[in-house]
Order: structure tokens, then sequence, then C-alpha cells
């Protein structure tokens, strides 16, 4: 025998209501939710426990099975909504089309039904349920934008060269030390183009279509976030990060490039051992490499190989201190021009034979 109470025979029966618990034992997304007229307001009457489970309709873009697209997990104790009874009359299967964001006027009353039982929600008092980032009052800003602006990374130097000169007394190659800042923010929304998604624990992604300002923006928040500016540059902060790449990596910079580093840096090139795979380092016509350690070590060691030096100009060094040459095998030198050796302290020569002139 079928039944006569459902929707569409008996009528639509639609309600408005408030969400108090979202613990699902089942973690099926469903609710319970306060009915305006249906349920009474004293929880000492009607306790937020003994509510029906209200079943949560999803968009077209989830499936609503085997948990393909999104989830039905975003409504808060707190969240205003709007559905219907799938059992007509009966009014005992509740179904929620969506939630209903307001002006709230009062704080959570935990002991009172139709509030939030955790105090928590709403978070702001007199002002709309719309994110803050959509709206962007001045006088209520949203508080990432305090943060995200206080952390800002200022004046970040860059490799000089300019204290130091060439072993024959020139200038070396210009490279100026210049510093360089995070760009500022280029937050600029105008309700209502800005769509912004908030997690519960602070995560936020915006698509913001306000005119000549159009950007994006996705912040972890912990502060790791990244945004694309209007004109497309990007910025991006982060903490740790790992990357692994079991394919090629290719990388084209049209413009400058600057790295600074705090702490070491450490290249492995060539860990398998095969053949061929060189490290190789091309500098295009008219520019120079400058590398200055200033109060270390510049150390180079080959385990087996050759060490290759090969100018097509002048070869100055100038050593402020010492200098050892030890040669395990034969010392050759060939010189197609005259050879100059000044010293304002005693030569010294020893050999099994010297042969001058031989």
């Amino acid at each position: 025998m079928y039944n006569e109470n459902f929707m569409g025979l008996s009528g639509f029966f639609w309600f408005t209501g408030l969400v108090e618990d979202r613990q699902d034992p089942l973690k099926a997304g469903r609710v319970r939710v306060r009915i305006l007229g249906q349920h009474t307001s004293d929880k000492t009457l009607l306790p937020t426990e003994d509510l029906p489970w209200s079943l949560v309709m999803l968009p077209i873009t989830a499936s609503g099975v085997s948990g393909i697209g999104n989830s039905a997990t975003g409504l808060l104790e707190g969240s205003w909504v709007f559905g219907f009874f799938r059992d007509g009359q009966r009014r005992q299967e509740p179904v929620i089309l969506g939630s209903l964001p307001g002006r709230p006027t009062q704080a959570a009353n935990s002991s009172s039904g139709f509030n939030d039982p955790n105090g928590v929600y709403p978070r702001y008092i007199n002002e709309p349920d719309v994110n803050r980032l959509a709206i962007n009052d001045p006088l209520k800003p949203h508080p990432s934008l305090a943060i995200r602006e206080q952390a800002r990374t200022l004046g970040v130097p860059t490799a000089d060269f300019n204290p130091y000169t060439a072993a024959d007394g020139s200038a070396i190659a210009p490279s100026d030390s210049t510093t360089w800042n995070q760009p500022e923010l280029p937050y600029a929304a105008v309700y209502p183009s800005n769509q912004v998604y908030e997690s519960e624990s602070g995560h936020i992604m915006e698509f913001d279509d306000t005119k000549d300002n159009e950007r994006i923006h996705l912040r972890h928040r912990t502060g790791t976030g990244t945004e694309i500016h209007p004109n497309g540059d990007q910025t991006t902060i982060t903490k740790n990060i790992t990357t692994i790449n079991n394919g090629q990596s290719n990388h084209y910079i049209t413009g400058d490039s600057n790295t600074t580093i705090d702490g070491h840096h450490k290249l492995f090139i060539n860990k398998k051992g095969e053949a061929n795979n060189h490290y190789d380092i091309h500098i295009g016509p008219n520019a120079s490499i400058n590398i200055v350690v200033e109060t270390g070590d510049i150390n180079l060691v080959t385990g087996q190989g050759k060490v290759n030096v090969n100018s097509a100009g002048d070869y100055n060094l100038k050593v402020g201190g010492n200098m050892t040459v030890t040669v395990a095998g034969e010392f050759n030198q060939r010189v197609d021009g005259g050879s100059i050796l000044n010293t304002s302290g005693t030569v010294v020569i020893t050999g099994e034979t010297i042969d001058l002139n031989p």
C-alpha cells in the first residue's frame, strides 16, 4: 500500500529554522534544525538532541554519491536555513535547500533554542553575514588584511660587488646592490564583485571581479598563500616547501632574478652518477660572473677529474697572503711572450738539476 503523505501529492510544506547540531553520527552531512512555528525555543521542553536530523540538498555541481564533488558539511551551528518536508504534512523528514545569511542583532544565547549551543556564531553583531572581504568596509576590515600588511617583507638585499676590485686593480663589472620589497596588497574589492570562501578555521579563497582590480587570492590560516594581482603578477608566501618532480623541469625568466638566502644552500648534480649529466653555466655576451666570499673560503675540489681554465684574454691573480702550489707530477709552464719575475725578498730555487738555458 502506498503512502499518501509525500511532497508533490499532499502539498509543499516549507520551513525556516536554525542549525543547532552538525555532529551527525552517520557522517552523512545531516544537521539538527530547530524549526520556526514547529519547535519551541524552550530547550528544557525540546533539547537539541531531540530535534530530527535534516538532510542537506546539494547543487548539481556535487554528485551526492560516493563523496564525489562538494561535501555536505558547510553548515554551522547558528546557520539559518530554508527547506521543505519530503514527507509532506507529517513533517518529520526535513530537507535543507540552502542557508539564509542575515544581519544578526544579538550574540548567541546558548541556553535558548534558535541559537548556537556553543555560543560561537554569529561572530559579528549588527553587520551582515556576508564575508568582510566581500564587503570591504574600511571601518570593519577583515582581520587577515592587517595581518598580511604587517607581515610584508621589506628591504631584502641582493648581492653587492661594488666594494671589490679585480686582481689588476680595475673595478669588478658593475652589479650594484639593491633591495626589493614585497608588493603592496592589491586588495581593493567593491561589493558585490568579490566572491569569497572562508572556512571555519580561517582558510580563505577570493575570486575578485572588481573592475580594473581583478585578482585571485588563496590563503592558509597560518599565512601561507598566493595572490595573483590585477596585472598578472603573482606573490607567494610560504613556509617550508617540499617539491618532488619525477620528470623534467624548465624555467624561463625574461627579466631579472634575485635570490637572497639567510641559511645555507646545497646543490647536488648527477646523484645517480650517470654519464654526461653535466652542470653547465652559460653567460651570454657582455656579462660577467662575479663571486664574493666576505670572510670564508672558496674550495674547489675534483675527486678524479681535471681543472681546466681557458682565458681568451688576460688572467689576473692577486693573493693577499702566501701562495703555495703543490704539484704531485710535473710542472710545465709555457709563455709565448716575455716573462718577468719581481720579488722584494729572497729567491730560492732547488732541484736535482737546474737548467737555465738547455
